[in-house]
């Protein structure tokens, strides 16, 4: 079996970080078998020299191996380009084709970036992981091909799963080995050995002087935190090697070609959502909707009583807190009076002497009927259900967050037999 060291050197890799080694030994240890690996770690740390290693290393080392970027492949035509398609399966395809994983067949076959998968891709990529079958689009000839899969991904595969954005038992099935790359900024004993390599390479490629770093910009280059990681620092190391004249550079020319990442926005203290918050757009969308159906049952109450009773100012006062929540609270409750009247007046609400004959008593109010989607009521329901448990079953507090009166949050828990 290959060692570390002599791996690194055959790929021209630098760095004696423990993480690295590590991520090595386990592409070494695995590359004589057909295990599917999933390569994980932060963009531009490097990813895509696990698989090379893995295929040099394994018995497919004479077969093809072919890289496929998922994320720069449109969706329309990913299944295509990984599966083939025949003559006249879509607009355009004038002729048979085959696609990577029948041209790769005997090889191995690296799929970058491969949280961005379509779902209906991953249901394909799933069946050739599971028995090496899989259909042209367009065709209904199931094929076999015989393909090591290696796969990369910068995606927090766990959030993508809750989000529903990729499939569990299709990460289950990847990563059945997981190697984690680390990111630059916790390899600071590497940082200057990679910009090292980095300015002799250009100075090479250039024909000038290599660069060098003093003691102050070789400690600003290990306390930076490398956001794009190795890519990042390379392109720095060649900004520096084509536009200074001077090869000896400061920490303070260094750090005019450092981005300022600080920033004085408040820390996001943790960045999983909760389950039961009104987090997501829907939710809000149903939020809004379930606060206006509240007003509207409350409005509705407050003109059945307006109507039951003549005396106004009766009414006023003992739904003086309803009344405040439909129409808003006046500085001084003189205004609210006048406020309130106007109000009534716009309803025009007959006197009670001069409503119609008892069994006639409502034929001037139009009857609403609430025609509720089944979705609606649910979420009325779960919005409850959610309120309550945060609040620990205090019903006056789930109210206030949910804009109701804790006699209507009563009312709505009978109903629901919560």
């Amino acid at each position: 079996m290959e060692s570390v060291q002599a791996t690194k050197q055959r790929f021209e890799i630098i760095g004696n970080d423990p993480g690295l080694n590590h991520a090595i030994e386990k592409a070494i240890r695995v590359a004589p078998t057909d295990i599917s690996v999933l390569v994980t770690g932060e963009s531009g740390v490097g990813k895509e020299s696990i698989p090379r290693i893995i295929h040099s290393l394994s018995h497919r080392k004479h077969g093809k191996y072919i890289a496929v970027n998922c994320g720069a492949i449109p969706e329309g035509t990913i299944d295509s380009e990984l599966f083939g398609h025949e003559k006249g399966a879509f607009t355009g395809a004038t002729q048979t084709r085959s696609g990577y994983f029948e041209v790769a067949d005997g090889g191995t076959i690296f799929l970058d970036e491969v949280g961005e998968l379509p779902l209906t891709t991953q249901v394909r990529l799933l069946r050739v992981l599971e028995n090496g079958e899989f259909i042209k689009v367009g065709s209904s000839k199931v094929q076999k091909t015989n393909v090591r899969i290696v796969a990369a991904t910068n995606v927090k595969m766990f959030d993508a799963i809750k989000k529903g954005k990729f499939r569990e038992d299709l990460y289950y099935r990847l990563s059945t080995v997981e190697v984690l790359l680390p990111p630059l900024r916790e390899r600071k004993d590497d940082i200057h050995l990679l910009f090292r390599k980095f300015a002799s390479d250009f100075a090479l490629k250039y024909k000038m002087p290599s660069v060098k770093l003093t003691d102050d910009a070789v400690q600003l280059l290990q306390k930076y935190r490398w956001p794009g990681n190795i890519r990042q620092l390379r392109n720095i190391a060649e900004q520096i090697s084509v536009i200074e004249q001077e090869r000896i550079i400061s920490a303070h020319t260094l750090k005019t070609y450092l981005p300022d990442n600080t920033s004085n926005l408040p820390a996001i203290v943790s960045e999983e959502k909760k389950a039961n918050d009104f987090s997501n757009e829907r939710e809000i969308l149903y939020k809004v909707l379930f606060d206006m159906k509240n007003d509207l049952n409350d409005l509705k109450q407050l003109t059945l009583e307006l109507m039951q009773s003549g005396n106004n100012e009766q009414v006023q006062t003992d739904n003086q807190n309803l009344i405040n929540k439909i129409y808003g609270e006046s500085p001084a409750q003189q205004d609210f009076e006048e406020e309130f009247e106007d109000k009534l007046e716009v309803l025009q609400i007959p006197e009670k002497n001069n409503l119609p004959a008892e069994e006639d008593k409502y034929a001037f109010a139009e009857e609403i009927e609430e025609e509720e989607t089944l979705s609606l009521q649910e979420k009325e329901i779960e919005l409850i259900k959610k309120s309550l448990e945060r609040h620990n079953g205090k019903r006056k507090a789930a109210a206030e967050e949910l804009g109701i009166s804790e006699r209507t949050l009563y009312r709505k828990i009978k109903q629901y037999d919560l």
